[in-house]
This record gives C-alpha cells, structure tokens and sequence, in this order.
C-alpha cells in the first residue's frame, strides 16, 4: 500500500511540473491573486480597536529602598578622581587658576607659589594647556603644564603631584618633531580673514606680513588677491604644538607676483631672499606687537590723564596684557626698567643713532647691556606707569629725536646673496618653486 502511495504522489508532482512548464503565467497569475486576497483578509483580522475602549488597570506595589545609611557608606567607599583641563591666563594667581579647575586646596596653592619651578610653568604665562585631577573632596592630585619654554626647544612637561602630605614637581622634556606644511587663501574681505579660513595659525600670517610689507600694502587688498606658504611645525605626541619660521612664500596682488624663500648662508644670520636673490629684508619689522593694531597715532591729541592738548611721540598697540613684544630690530639695550610715566620700558639702540623704546610693559626679559636680534621677545604688554588700559606705548628715535615709527619699516637692512653660495641658493629656489607650485594647487583644487 505504501508503494502505491509513493507512486501517487511522484505522478501529481510530475502533473504539476509539467503545468507550470506549459502554463507559467497563468500559475503566477493566480498565486498572486491568492496572496492579494491573503493579504486583505489579514489586515481585516489585524485592525485594532479604539485604544479608549481599552480596559485601565492600576497595579500598586509597596516597595522598601535599601536604608539610607547603607547607601551613604556605599558612597563613602567610592573613590574617584576629577579631570579638568584650562588655558593659564596673564592675571592667574595660585588660587585662581586652581579654583577654575575646580580645586579648593590650600597647601597645593601654597606650593605652587613657594616653588620656583611651579611658580614659573603655571603663573604669568599666559596660554599654556594645565590638566588637573582632584579627589572627591576637591584637594588636588595631580597638575600638569605641557608647553614650549619661550618658543623654543622641545617640549617640556611640569607636574606637581601629592605623595602623602606634601607634594613634589618633576619636569620632563621631549623632542619635537619637524615637518613642513603647505597652505594657500584667497583675499574675500581681509588678509587675516583668509588665513583664518584657510587655517593658517596667526604666528605664520604675521610673518607674511613682515616678509611682503615692503611689496605689498596689506590695508588695501582686493578681493581675489592670492597667497600661498609653507612653513615649519613642531609636534609632539601626535599634536602641532608649534608653528616655525615661513620657509617659502608667494603672494599675487594688483596683477603682480611676489615670492620669498628663506635662506641661510654658512657662517651668517639667515633672511629671505627673492629668487633672483634679493634680499627682502628690512632693517625693522612693522610692528613690535603680532596681531595688533593702532589705537592712538603720532599726532597731537588730548593726553587721556594730563587732560591736555600735546604731541604724542610714539604709537599706541592696542594688546591684551601679557602679550608678547619683540625688538622690531637689531640692537643693544640700553635701558631696561622703570621710567615715570613711561612703567616698565625698554630702551634699545640701533645703527645710525636709532633706538626704539617700548613702555608701559607688564613684564621685561632682556637686560641692559644685551644684544638682541630682530623678532626677539623682550617683554610683554601691560598698563604700568600712566596708562588707562593695557597697551604698548612705542617710540622711533633719531639722534634722541621723535619720528613716526611707521616709517620705520621702509629702511632695507639685507644683503643679496654672495657669489660663492649661488649654485646652493639657485638649487634652493628651484625646490621652493615646486612646493609652491603645489600650494597654489592645493589652492585651485579647493576653489573649483
């Protein structure tokens, strides 16, 4: 019986084989029909009702928390550390830059104050990344400052730290690393507007306008005027810690071409030089504060505290205190302290019985007597002396008279290159001419 069983069933299958090889749109036809009428009786079973209709329940359990003293003492034994990380600030003291991290320790502002290397990694340096960790009840754990001494050299790292009672400070340093990057803008409004867009850090777009102010005049640009750099950077720990010095530059302004590379011959100071070998460099730099600008001209005016109508002999950068001044030239310092209305001034003299004065500075770092070199920081903007705000008071002097400082900038104080290092600077500019030709692309790419 079985057998005939079997034997049924293999000639149905082979019925329905052979009608769907004779018959397949019709079959397809109808299995859809049937999945069609499948499907509407489904969503006829599948309607919900009015969800008011609905019954409401109300379920009330009683429930007994864990006794507070428990929970407290579960607290208790928790241990955990806060992490916090700010930016030092020109005005810090010990208990303001620790309370801003959230630490409420008395004997670590103590210490930092006490000890000299605290003291002078964390206070009165502006801008340097402090990362703090704090116990539960706020005293301090741990503090660490991570920055470059003074611009220069490598990394260092300065932790004050609690063992025990008292604490203990280590210093650590790390090499940087050098590489070169490639950067190009186009003017739409402003210089530094284009290089804010095109990420270009403000150290770097200072020194282009140090390096073209003689070729270009950056207060009357226009819009599509392109420039392109490379430059150096330092990193450490996978981060640019630091920008360098402009190695090579181009900028297209008023339909002309002006391009700058760095160059240094053995045994003398280095400067930038056109490709034809050129020398583009001035006897002073345009201004003594980066990124600033003139807030009071030489010109008469009213003196803001003599109350009277007088000639002011220098002019006025308008600079948050602390900000860095450097020597816009060559030169010896002859004076370096305090001077009556003046504050805290620096005095340094140049060739052809030239001295430049800057006065009114929170803090000074040369001493008299001292050489110092162009760019060179000698102090930091403050409101010392008569002075209604912080700013940087600067005088151009000859044979002790007063000129406008801002032409100042207008004396060439460079060399063209010497016959004996041409074959080196002709193989130099080649290699800057090809990465700038790269910048420009990079440009080009990102306009289209």
């Amino acid at each position: 019986m079985i057998n005939g069983i079997l034997a049924a069933e293999e000639k149905l299958a082979s019925c329905v084989a052979k009608a769907v090889r004779t018959y397949p749109r019709q079959i397809t036809a109808a299995i859809a029909s049937l999945l069609l009428f499948a499907g509407g009786g489904a969503f006829a079973v599948a309607s919900l009702p009015d969800a008011s209709d609905l019954p409401v329940m109300q379920v009330l359990e009683a429930v007994t928390p864990h006794p507070i003293d428990d929970q407290t003492e579960a607290l208790e034994s928790f241990n955990y550390t806060l992490f916090r990380s700010d930016q030092t600030r020109a005005s810090d003291t010990a208990e303001a830059l620790l309370r801003r991290l959230g630490i409420a320790d008395d004997a670590a502002a103590a210490f930092v104050r006490g000890n000299a290397a605290a003291r002078s990694a964390l206070l009165s340096r502006p801008g340097r990344t402090v990362t703090a960790e704090a116990s539960q009840d706020s005293r301090l754990e741990r503090l660490s400052a991570r920055f470059i001494p003074d611009g220069e050299g490598g990394l260092q790292r300065v932790t004050v730290e609690r063992v025990g009672p008292a604490f203990t400070v280590k210093t650590e340093s790390e090499t940087l690393t050098t590489s070169s990057r490639l950067a190009s803008g186009i003017i739409r409004s402003s210089f530094f507007a284009a290089t804010d867009a095109a990420n270009i850090p403000d150290a770097v777009a200072s020194q282009l306008a140090d390096i073209f102010s003689g070729d270009v005049d950056f207060r009357s640009l226009q819009k599509g005027d392109r420039f392109a750099v490379v430059y150096e950077s330092f990193d450490a720990e996978g981060q640019v810690l630091r920008t360098g010095r402009v190695l090579a530059a181009e900028f297209e302004s008023g339909g002309k071409t002006h391009q700058a590379m760095w160059f240094q011959e053995a045994g003398q100071k280095g400067s930038y030089y056109r490709p034809s070998g050129e020398s583009l460099r001035k006897a002073f730099l345009t201004s003594p504060v980066q990124y600033s600008r003139i807030s009071s001209g030489f010109a008469m005016r009213m003196h803001p505290i003599m109350n009277d109508w007088r000639q002011h002999k220098g002019i006025d950068f308008a600079a948050a205190s602390g900000t860095a001044v450097r020597s816009v030239g060559d030169g010896v310092v002859e004076f370096a302290g305090r001077q009556s209305g003046y504050g805290n001034i620096v005095i340094i003299n140049h060739r052809n019985n030239q001295s430049t004065a800057y006065a009114h500075l929170s803090r000074i770092d040369v001493r008299e007597g001292q050489s110092v070199n162009q760019g060179q920081f000698i102090g930091a903007v403050g409101a010392t002396g008569w002075a209604t705000g912080p700013h940087l008071h600067f005088e151009f002097r000859v044979n002790g008279e007063f000129r406008d400082p801002t032409t100042i900038a207008q004396q060439d104080g460079g060399t063209p290159i010497s016959a004996n290092a041409r074959l080196a600077f002709a193989r130099a500019a080649k290699s800057v001419k090809s990465e700038l030709a790269a910048a420009s692309t990079v440009l080009q790419a990102s306009a289209n």
